[in-house]
C-alpha cells in the first residue's frame, strides 16, 4: 500500500477485529475524556516507540477528532513501513457515535 486509505468506523471496527492497530492521535485532554477502547494514545513523545515497537506487518488505523489530521498521520506511518494504514473518517465523533459502549474514559 502505497497510499493511506479513508475508512468509516463500521469498517475501522472489522479491521480491529482482524487484528488491526488503533491509534488515537488527538490531544491528551481530549483522549482522557473519551477514546476507542484499545486505542493507543500517540503522541510526539511516544511516536519513535511505536514506530520501533510495533508490528509494521498489522495495518494501523488513525483516528483523529472528525478524520482530517488522522490522513496525514496515516501518510507518515505508512513512509515509516508499516504495511497498511487507515484513516478513519468522522474521528472519535463517529465512533463515539456509532459505538458509545465502546468508549472508554482515562489517560490510559
Amino acid at each position: 500500500m502505497e497510499t493511506f486509505e479513508c475508512i468509516d468506523v463500521q469498517q475501522a471496527q472489522a479491521r480491529l477485529a482482524q487484528g488491526a492497530l488503533l491509534v488515537d492521535i488527538r490531544d491528551p485532554q481530549s483522549y482522557a475524556l473519551g477514546h476507542a477502547a484499545g486505542a493507543l494514545h500517540l503522541t510526539n513523545t511516544n511516536l519513535s516507540e511505536f514506530v520501533s515497537g510495533a508490528d509494521h506487518s498489522l495495518p494501523v488505523l488513525v483516528m483523529c477528532y472528525h478524520g482530517n489530521s488522522s490522513k496525514s498521520a496515516a501518510q507518515y506511518l505508512l513512509g515509516q513501513g508499516f504495511s497498511a494504514a487507515y484513516s478513519i473518517d468522522g474521528g472519535f465523533d463517529a465512533w463515539r457515535a456509532a459505538f458509545p459502549q465502546q468508549v472508554a474514559l482515562g489517560s490510559e
